[in-house]
């Protein structure tokens, strides 16, 4: 989120830690990222300076689409984040991310998703497929969910429309 022009009013929804020694305050651009940032910090070892770390290097949309898709790969590039702890934040939070919204404008996942967050036998292949062809598995998921929403039935026809997305963009 880009700040307004210097001297123009900002909102913030922000968020207080009140401990014995001190006060912290952490300010947020919507309700939809600081509840991104409560559920990050239920994580363990995810504590207050990880989550906005993570919320800084993705948007709640990409977030839920790398939890579903159980992209650890996305969450090990941000920094301070290793492989164990990027298991455990998808492990941890796959069965919570679609109870959350992804924009103020968005009911949760659950009641708007295309298909169940359980992918079937045919997406988990059409992912793998995609993942072996060079594509990120949070890219691969997006693509398979759009193609399947779109009546894809089939492997075949589950990865001829995947690919068709992920060139659109």
């Amino acid at each position: 989120m880009a700040l307004p022009a210097r001297g123009e009013a900002a909102q913030l929804i922000i968020e207080t830690h009140v401990r014995e020694e001190h006060i912290h305050l952490y300010g947020f651009p919507d309700h939809v990222e600081r509840e991104w940032f409560r559920l990050l910090t239920t994580v363990q070892r995810v504590g207050n300076r990880m989550a906005l770390a993570i919320l800084s290097a993705y948007a709640p949309q990409q977030l839920a689409h790398a939890i579903l898709a159980k992209d650890t790969a996305a969450f090990s590039r941000i920094s301070g984040v290793g492989p164990k702890l990027a298991e455990r934040i998808v492990t941890e939070l796959k069965d919570k991310v679609g109870k959350l919204p992804t924009s103020e404008f968005q009911k949760p996942l659950s009641s708007n998703h295309p298909l169940p967050i359980t992918a079937s036998t045919h997406t988990d292949d059409a992912i793998s497929a995609l993942v072996n062809l060079g594509y990120s598995r949070s890219e691969a998921y997006g693509a398979a969910m759009k193609a399947g929403a779109a009546g894809a039935n089939g492997l075949d026809a589950l990865i001829k429309l995947s690919l068709k997305e992920l060139v659109r963009g």
